[in-house]
């Protein structure tokens, strides 16, 4: 298969190995920001492949594991409400919230649907205009074009009528979140591996002034074992050097400036907010709102959602393992308390969770 097979290949992958072993002097932490770049490098072994003196950190890049506990609280609220009908992808159902997830809501009667596309949502709305649907709309900036453009497709739709489709929203966006591991106490990241999907959408642009000014390279990487590697050598070849450069080793997806017309819709629908972020706190202009023009579509206004608030359990560290500050191993109820059957934290239950990958591939 056709950019699948040639980055699987193994004499390819061995001398990438060699290439990156014969340049590796210093000790190196280099953090891949996406989960599922975690998952393929447990996956086919290739932190393990390594030379000792690299260390793979995982970094805040799976977008159900930063979704707060608070939203998630909200999304079952509004689930567990008789006139709603409430649509998430799959990979939502399970995360824990303060009590309990959005699967044992649908198991006690709640209209928990499980859909595949925002607009699957929009469906539903207009199957059952006697229901409120609400979508849940999490995710970094792969997510958030499409995400918008369901809201103006519903602005078109319900121009005339009142709208009972709405989004509950929590968008986050990557370079803040670099910059907030970087200007950590407890940061130890030397290099980053960027998330090829976000920059096939937003482009590289964004990452060379935080290169610039934190003195650190950035690659982009896709997610094959190829991929991974030749974005390890780039990585570690920058910092043999002495360079801090941004580059893109996946040139098959990713272009400077990125997708011109998905950011453009972006920006007619969102405006950048503080984020909170689960297990690490709010970070400054790291998320997407409404804009208040799309206001009827805001789940937390037409809910008035804004009064619940939690605390984040403090026996699990998933917030640590997503600054790269500890890994899953680390944590005392790994494997134990904590598994994805009963997960104490969203990066045992995600499917791009740092917990999930050392317990399916590690344990």
């Amino acid at each position: 298969m056709r950019f699948v097979d040639e980055y699987r290949d193994a004499e390819s992958i061995k001398r990438v190995l060699q290439q990156i072993d014969e340049i590796t002097t210093g000790d190196w932490n280099i953090m891949e920001i996406c989960g599922g770049q975690t998952h393929a490098f447990l996956r086919y072994g290739i932190d393990e492949l390594l030379p000792d003196n690299i260390t793979l950190l995982h970094g805040p890049g799976c977008p159900v594991c930063v979704t707060p506990l608070e939203k998630i609280d909200k999304a079952i609220f509004l689930a567990s409400q008789k006139n709603i009908i409430f649509c998430s992808f799959g990979d939502m159902m399970r995360v824990p919230g303060s009590h309990e997830d959005l699967l044992t809501v649908k198991a006690r009667g709640g209209d928990v649907r499980i859909v595949y596309s925002p607009m699957d949502a929009l469906t539903i709305a207009r199957q059952h205009p006697d229901k409120e649907v609400v979508f849940f709309a999490i995710g970094f900036e792969t997510t958030a074009p499409a995400h918008a453009m369901v809201v103006l497709k519903a602005k078109t739709e319900f121009a005339k009528n009142r709208a009972n489709f709405s989004l509950l929203c929590s968008q986050v966006l990557v370079p803040p979140a670099i910059m907030a591991i970087l200007d950590a106490p407890t940061n130890r990241v030397n290099g980053f591996l960027a998330a090829g999907h976000v920059c096939s959408v937003m482009g590289y642009h964004e990452y060379i002034p935080i290169a610039e000014q934190y003195k650190i390279p950035i690659v982009v990487t896709g997610f094959e074992p190829l991929d991974l590697l030749l974005g390890l050598f780039a990585c570690v070849s920058q910092l043999e050097k002495g360079q801090f450069n941004v580059e893109n080793s996946y040139p098959r997806s990713v272009t400077l400036r990125g997708n011109i017309p998905a950011q453009e819709t972006m920006k007619k629908v969102f405006h950048i907010v503080d984020r909170q972020w689960r297990g690490i706190g709010v970070i400054p202009r790291s998320g997407l709102a409404l804009q208040d023009e799309f206001a009827e579509f805001d789940a937390e206004k037409k809910f008035d959602l804004h009064d619940i608030s939690v605390q984040e359990p403090r026996d699990c560290i998933s917030g640590l393992i997503l600054q790269g500050v500890k890994k899953p191993g680390d944590c005392p109820h790994f494997g134990v308390a904590c598994t994805p059957e009963h997960p104490k934290g969203a990066t045992m239950v995600s499917s791009e969770g740092a917990c999930a990958a050392y317990y399916q591939y590690k344990k």
